[in-house]
């Protein structure tokens, strides 16, 4: 595999976006020789995706028509990241100048529009960037040994979308490359994408809107839910434990802030009955695994409620609730709690997410 790389980075001054010999030469090890290497290690790859592995793949680009500056050979669960538009992944880069190889987890920087290739808006990037280092700081307590900054070196725009990709990275100097050592990183950087793809199974990186959207799409289209969600999807127990903590962090605030709070649920189409000082306030309750507070679901007559009753209800969102499958059965934890008392819901904007279809007598 090394000679494999280092062949690579010899070939790099010699860029041309034609097809030249020394182009027809990188091509051979970036499409087949490389990829084979890495799949001499796919024990160990598919072991450090655990239960992602059944769709261990890797993939490989050198350009599409005319030669990139910038090849790559990336590692990932098909099911997560089905084109290497979607997801994350880890992916192998190259300098420019042929000095170095770059061991990276990135995510998709480009779409298609008008039947093109488009970069990804650099607000956008830079926040999916922060949603993976954070969880993997999180998650394993720093981002070491990927802490280096990647400067690949190209001139041209596309290539230096795939730098604000990147959420993590790891230089080696070609004078470094190391079979042992090299093989370590990449099996490390699986182990790391791992924790990426569950935080993404729990929708950790998707807003409470986004979430209920991908439910919908996972019972109407289920086949198109897996692509679209790279793999979201909570199970009814992961769905009650994530309310049941919603109602619980709710229900705490409600009183620390000096309401009489009475769960009707289950009867009613609101969540808490709160009483302060005479008043009675109609509370909603959202919990969601997801980031953020500026977007929700809620059905018709939830609507209608707080649409009639305006000035007289209330909403708390608690997003960003972690799951714990230690015990087995799945325990939402922790939650950011979002809390409006005097909720005006004409202040938000409502977006249809689906229609009730029913056919026509005739």
């Amino acid at each position: 595999m090394i000679d494999e790389l280092r062949q690579v980075c010899a070939l790099q001054p010699q860029y041309s976006p034609e097809n030249t010999p020394p182009m027809q030469e990188r091509s051979r090890l970036i499409r087949q020789a490389l990829p084979a290497a890495f799949r001499g290690l796919e024990n160990d790859l598919r072991a450090a995706l655990g239960g992602f592995a059944d769709t261990f793949t890797v993939g490989a680009s050198d350009g599409i028509g005319r030669k990139t500056e910038a090849p790559w050979v990336r590692i990932c669960a098909a099911s997560m990241s089905p084109t290497p538009r979607d997801g994350f992944y880890v992916v192998v880069h190259f300098a420019a100048d042929g000095s170095a190889v770059f061991v990276t987890i990135g995510c998709g920087s480009t779409i298609w529009a008008n039947g093109e290739l488009r970069a990804v808006s650099d607000e956008e990037l830079t926040k999916r960037r922060a949603w993976a280092r954070s969880v993997l700081e999180e998650r394993f307590g720093s981002i070491a040994p990927f802490t280096d900054e990647i400067r690949l070196g190209a001139r041209a725009a596309l290539p230096k979308t795939f730098e604000k990709a990147t959420a993590v990275a790891k230089r080696i100097e070609v004078s470094d490359l190391d079979d042992d050592a090299f093989r370590y990183l990449l099996i490390r950087a699986t182990r790391m994408l791992r924790a990426l793809y569950h935080a993404q199974r729990q929708g950790s990186h998707l807003n409470a809107a986004t979430l209920a959207e991908a439910q919908l799409e996972a019972i109407s289209r289920p086949s198109r839910a897996a692509i679209a969600g790279q793999g979201f999807r909570l199970s009814a127990a992961e769905r009650k434990a994530v309310e049941l903590r919603a109602m619980e962090a709710a229900r705490g605030w409600l009183e620390s802030a000096g309401y009489r709070a009475r769960d009707v649920s289950g009867s009613a189409s609101f969540d808490f009955e709160a009483l302060k000082s005479g008043d009675l306030v109609k509370v909603e309750v959202k919990g969601t695994t997801g980031e953020g507070s500026d977007a929700i679901f809620m059905t018709k007559n939830e609507v209608d409620l707080h649409t009639s009753e305006r000035g007289r209800t209330g909403i708390i969102i608690v997003s960003n609730i972690k799951l714990d499958r230690r015990s087995g059965e799945p325990v939402g934890l922790g939650g950011d709690l979002f809390c409006d008392m005097a909720w005006d819901i004409e202040a938000w904007d409502k977006v249809p997410m689906a229609f009730k279809l029913v056919r026509k007598l005739a």
